[in-house]
């Protein structure tokens, strides 16, 4: 297993390490219910350092990324980031990523376990421009949690000496991140995958160990978090998993992701033929949530049952923390009506699935 330059850190504060996307990376360190529980109320800090960076160079990056993405990033502002989805000639998603588009370059950050094979498709379908992955001299922290803001504003010092909380939301800027003995030359973007206000910080991989343990040190509120967590807090917020939800053989509007496709673009994109066909049809399966009765979580995998017939399947299934019962997401054919009384099989027990709309937890306040 590969392992992110915070790897020593981990072991430091007593992490439970696993493989995750080809990485040695910690799934919770005090456990999942009191980090999730952390981010809801206070703030974690997590490594994203698996993820995969990269930067879109050339005579036009612009236009070259918009031939391979769903977004229209020729209508992207200077320091605004948009999720997109990359996909193949089926309209099935390669993987979902973050179009960060700074004042000189364009950024992206990809999911872990994809990062070899975007390369590769970039590569052979970018015309004009190539990729250069920063991924192993670019760190990736984030803190996360509604006091996130209150506890990193002090140390972050952005261009034009403007405040951090006046950072918006999907916006990133140029920062001077004054959490260690050192000033560090970085980038500050609001951006999150845990369902609450947030930061993501990207530093010189040389500086990632100082300024995680900084972050600690903020006060005893913050805690270390791992992907157990993570993965609770993006379920209940709704947010789907690369290898969940989304595969190369599942579109992304079945997915509920149309917000992420430009289907109006001009020049057009590999895939925007079939998600047209898609989307004048009809998707033939719909990503539906639900609480699963009794506390025994539904797995990815599980069938979806409607009048003892099999009409989808379990994407993400687990307790969820904040709410106190069982929660789930799956496929379900589109033909059967939303308020249908349908069952998931746990393995030879059949349990009820009551339909909930997603995300099933919305922090109370929005960032602006």
């Amino acid at each position: 297993m590969m392992k992110t330059v915070l790897n020593s850190a981990h072991q430091r504060h007593g992490a439970r390490l696993v493989e995750f996307g080809g990485f040695e990376m910690p799934v919770w360190y005090s456990g999942l219910t009191a980090e999730h529980h952390a981010v809801r109320q206070r703030a974690g800090v997590f490594d994203l350092c698996h993820m995969g960076r990269f930067e879109i160079v050339g005579d036009d990056p612009i236009a070259a990324l918009d031939k391979v993405v769903t977004q229209d990033v020729s209508r992207m502002k200077k320091g605004q980031v948009r999720y997109s989805l990359v996909c193949n000639d089926e309209g099935g998603v390669l993987d979902d990523i973050l179009i960060y588009r700074l004042p000189d370059r364009l950024w992206l950050v990809v999911n872990a376990g994809n990062r070899d094979k975007l390369l590769t498709w970039f590569a052979e379908r970018m015309q004009g421009a190539k990729v250069i992955d920063h991924s192993d001299n670019l760190a990736m922290v984030a803190l996360q949690g509604p006091l996130s803001c209150s506890l990193l504003a002090p140390h972050i010092q952005r261009s034009g000496q403007r405040a951090l909380a006046d950072l918006g939301y999907y916006r990133i800027a140029a920062a001077r991140i004054n959490l260690t003995s050192s000033e560090i030359e970085g980038w500050v973007s609001r951006t999150g995958y845990t369902g609450e206000d947030g930061f993501e910080l990207y530093i010189a991989s040389s500086s990632a160990e100082s300024v995680f343990d900084a972050l600690l040190d903020l006060s005893e509120d913050v805690i270390p978090c791992g992907l157990g967590c993570r993965d609770t807090l993006r379920l209940e917020a709704g947010m789907p998993l690369y290898g969940h939800e989304l595969s190369q053989h599942q579109d992304p509007i079945s997915a509920g992701l149309s917000f992420g496709i430009a289907l109006e673009k001009k020049g057009g994109f590999i895939g925007q033929q079939a998600l047209e066909q898609i989307n004048s049809d009809g998707p033939e399966q719909q990503l539906r949530g639900f609480v699963v009765e009794g506390r025994r979580p539904a797995r990815q995998g599980a069938a979806i049952l409607h009048q003892g017939q099999t009409v989808g399947e379990i994407t993400s299934g687990s307790p969820s923390p904040t709410l106190g019962v069982a929660i789930a997401c799956g496929y379900v054919a589109s033909k059967i009506p939303e308020e249908a009384r349908l069952k998931v099989d746990l393995r030879g027990k059949e349990a009820d699935l009551t339909p909930h709309p997603l995300p099933f937890y919305r922090r109370s306040t929005e960032t602006a």
